[in-house]
C-alpha cells in the first residue's frame, strides 16, 4: 500500500515522530540523513522534531520544517554520551508526558539505557520507539572502538526486547543484524539513505561551478573529487597514491578532498613529503548546501571504499550525491556499490583499492572525457527513480504506520 493510500484510509492521521539523535550537529558531518528525513516526512503532513547535542552555543539549520532543540554539552570523547544519557534518562518520561509523540526514533549507543525509565511511559501514552541502524560500528580500534561494538550491541538486545521497532539502511544490513541477534526480519523496516535533487541539480550550479573552480586555480585541470569523513579505512591515502602514479604522464589530473577527520594532518604530511602539492588539494569541509557547488568543479568522483565488513551493507550518501549531480563515479566492486549502480555506465568499478587499480580507473576516465556527461545522466535517473528523499520517507512513513 502507498503512503498517499494510506492517508485516503479513515485511520490515518498526521504523527507526532521525535528523533532522540546521540550525533553533536556541529561536529558530525553524517547528521544529513536524521535532519533530511525529519524535513521529507514534514512534508508528507507529520509533525516532526530532532533532539540532539551541540558543542558550540549555535546549530545553525536550514530546515525550518524541523523543530531542533539541541542540548549545549563541550564535547569530551565517551563523557559526552555519557552526559547525555544522564540527562535524557531524566528528560524522557517528562518529555513523553507533556508532549505525546507517537514515535521516538533513536541510534544505538550508550544513551540507549536512557529509554527504560520512559518505557511504562511510553507504554501508557502508545508512543512506539524504534531504534534505527544506519551502520555497524566501524574503525573499531583501541579502547573508543571496544566501546562502539559493547553498546551496538547492547542497544540492539534492549531495542529486540523493549522497543517496538528497528529499522535499518538496506535489506543486505537488514539480513546480517537478524541473523546475528535472531530477529524476525518481518519486524524490520528498511529505509535508505536519500538525495534532495532540487538542492542537488546540476543545472543550478554551472556558473557556480565554473567561477569556484576559476578562485580555487583549477581552470582547465582534470578534478577527481572525494566528500566527507577522512579516516583510514576509506581508501583515501591509497587515493593519493594512485594520483601520484599518474603525475608524469598524466600533470592535469588533481585530486580534491573536502572535508576532514583523523588523517586529515597524516595526509598533508605525505602530499608534503611527496611533493604533491600540485596534485593534491585538501579543502576543509564547508557548509552542506555548499557541498553541490563544489562537486560541480569535479569531472569525476570516487568512492574508494574497501571491501569491509562496515562497509559492505552501506548506502553512501555521498554516492547518491554525486550521482544526482552526473557525475561518473570511480568506484570499490562491493554490494554496498552494485545494489545502487549495477552496470550502469555512470560507474567505473575497481577490483580494490590498489592505488595501481586506482591509478587505471582515473587513467580510463580521463581518456574517455569526452563521453561523461552523458554518462553522468544515467546516475541522475536512478537518484530520481528510487533514492529521492521523498520516496525514501515514504517508505519509512509506511513502516511506522504499519507497527502503530
Amino acid at each position: 500500500m502507498s503512503f498517499s493510500e494510506i492517508g485516503k484510509s479513515n485511520n490515518f492521521r498526521a504523527r507526532k515522530i521525535v528523533w532522540l539523535s546521540f550525533l553533536i550537529l556541529d561536529m558530525n558531518l553524517h547528521r544529513t540523513s536524521q535532519l533530511e528525513i525529519l524535513r521529507s516526512l514534514k512534508k508528507r503532513g507529520h509533525d516532526t522534531s530532532l533532539i540532539a547535542i551541540r558543542s558550540k552555543n549555535v546549530f545553525p539549520t536550514r530546515n525550518s520544517e524541523v523543530r531542533i532543540t539541541s542540548v549545549p554539552l563541550r564535547y569530551v570523547p565517551a563523557i559526552s554520551p555519557l552526559m547525555f544519557a544522564i540527562i535524557a534518562f531524566f528528560f524522557l518520561p517528562f518529555y513523553i508526558i507533556v508532549s505525546k509523540p507517537d514515535f521516538i526514533i533513536t541510534e544505538p549507543d550508550l544513551p540507549i539505557f536512557s529509554f527504560i525509565p520512559a518505557l511504562p511511559f511510553s507504554w501508557f501514552k502508545r508512543t512506539k520507539l524504534v531504534l534505527d541502524i544506519r551502520s555497524i560500528p566501524v574503525e573499531t580500534v583501541g579502547f573508543r572502538g571496544f566501546q562502539q561494538k559493547f553498546w551496538f550491541g547492547v542497544s540492539i538486545l534492549v531495542a529486540k526486547k523493549l522497543f517496538d521497532g528497528m529499522t535499518t539502511i538496506t535489506p543486505q544490513m537488514r539480513k546480517e543484524i537478524c541473523s546475528t541477534f535472531q530477529i524476525d526480519p518481518c519486524n524490520v523496516g528498511i529505509w535508505s539513505s536519500g538525495v534532495d535533487i532540487r538542492r542537488f541539480s546540476p543545472k543550478n550550479y554551472t556558473s557556480k561551478g565554473v567561477e569556484l573552480k576559476r578562485r580555487l586555480g583549477l581552470s582547465g585541470r582534470f578534478v577527481v573529487l572525494y566528500h566527507g569523513v577522512f579516516t583510514a579505512t576509506r581508501g583515501l591515502k591509497e587515493a593519493l597514491d594512485g594520483v601520484k602514479l599518474l603525475r608524469s604522464d598524466y600533470p592535469n589530473v588533481v585530486l580534491f578532498l573536502l572535508g576532514t577527520g583523523p588523517i586529515v594532518s597524516m595526509l598533508k604530511n605525505v602530499v608534503q613529503k611527496e611533493g604533491l602539492q600540485e596534485h593534491v588539494i585538501i579543502h576543509d569541509p564547508v557548509d552542506y548546501a555548499e557541498v553541490p557547488k563544489f562537486i560541480e568543479i569535479s569531472d569525476v568522483c570516487i568512492v574508494p571504499l574497501p571491501d569491509h565488513p562496515y562497509w559492505r551493507f552501506q548506502c553512501p550518501l555521498k554516492l547518491l550525491e554525486y550521482l544526482a549531480m552526473e557525475k561518473v563515479v570511480i568506484l570499490t566492486d562491493i554490494p554496498a556499490h552494485r545494489t545502487i549502480i549495477g552496470e550502469a555506465k555512470c560507474g567505473v568499478y575497481i577490483s580494490s583499492v590498489n592505488p595501481t587499480e586506482i591509478a587505471k580507473a582515473i587513467e580510463y576516465v580521463y581518456l574517455n572525457k569526452g563521453s561523461l556527461k552523458e554518462r553522468g545522466k544515467i546516475g541522475r535517473e536512478i537518484v530520481k527513480r528510487e533514492y529521492t528523499w521523498e520516496k525514501v520517507a515514504g517508505r519509512l512513513g509506511n513502516y511506522l504506520l504499519s507497527i502503530y
